[in-house]
C-alpha cells in the first residue's frame, strides 16, 4: 500500500493526509489562489475542510506569514465558499 503524503494545516497546526486538506497557493505573479487539485505551480500552504480552521487562520494571519504577503479578504471568502459546498 502506498503512503499518503502528510501535510500541516495552517489552523489547527495538525499532520493530515494531503488529500483531505485544501490548497491555497501563491505563483510566481503573487496570486493567491484556491487549488483544487493539487498540481497548480507555486508555493503552496494547506488548511482543512473546516470553518474553525480557517477562522484560526485568518486570527493568527499565519497564511498571511508563509506567503510573506496580505492576503484579499476575498480569497479568505472565496476559500469559506469551497468549505461550505460540501
Amino acid at each position: 500500500m502506498k503512503k499518503q503524503p502528510q501535510r500541516t494545516c495552517m489552523g489547527c497546526n495538525e499532520k493530515k493526509d494531503k488529500k483531505d486538506l485544501i490548497r491555497i497557493v501563491k505563483n510566481k505573479q503573487n496570486e493567491i489562489n484556491i487549488d483544487k487539485t493539487g498540481k497548480l505551480e507555486g508555493r503552496g500552504a494547506y488548511i482543512c475542510d473546516s470553518i474553525t480552521c480557517l477562522d484560526k487562520a485568518i486570527k493568527s494571519k499565519r497564511i498571511e506569514k508563509v506567503f510573506e504577503q496580505k492576503i484579499p479578504d476575498e480569497i479568505y471568502e472565496r476559500l469559506r465558499g469551497v468549505m461550505l459546498e460540501k
